[in-house]
């Protein structure tokens, strides 16, 4: 039996086992996620830990975290990790708060009476701080443009 250091994938097997295109490993190599090791023709060998970093990157991403954030996480010599991880608790934080708010105006739609939920006091007391400008963190169209250029 082979142990897990004799596990070698090349670029397209490995981004196949996470459902990947074999440009985004090397994208991640690009900008300094991943450093596969290299055969005697050049070719990217991929290991049991190259797996596992995937694994993290494709986990971080799905919780909201940017490449950049990804790298200081996985960068051992890296200043800033620990600034950095309670930043994104911080963002979850904000996050899990707009999920619960939507949760309960969802259920609060789906029992309400009014034909038009817009017209619900019970609804409009949901959202009355975005139509009166004072919710922070709920980016309104104009705004998310503006993050956008």
């Amino acid at each position: 039996m082979k142990s897990s250091q004799d596990v070698r994938w090349s670029v397209g097997e490995l981004a196949s086992r996470f459902g990947l295109e074999a440009h985004v490993l090397r994208h991640w190599e690009d900008v300094g996620l991943m450093a596969p090791e290299r055969d005697s023709a050049g070719r990217r060998v991929y290991r049991e830990d190259d797996a596992y970093r995937v694994a993290v990157i494709l986990t971080s991403k799905a919780s909201g975290m940017s490449l950049d954030q990804i790298r200081t996480l996985i960068d051992a010599e890296a200043d800033g990790r620990r600034d950095a991880l309670k930043a994104h608790l911080v963002e979850l934080d904000r996050r899990q708060a707009e999920i619960e708010r939507s949760r309960h105006m969802t259920e609060h739609a789906l029992e309400c009476r009014a034909h038009d939920i817009a017209t619900c006091p019970g609804f409009r007391s949901h959202v009355s701080d975005i139509v009166e400008g004072t919710r922070t963190g709920f980016p309104l169209p104009a705004q998310m443009h503006d993050r956008h250029r």
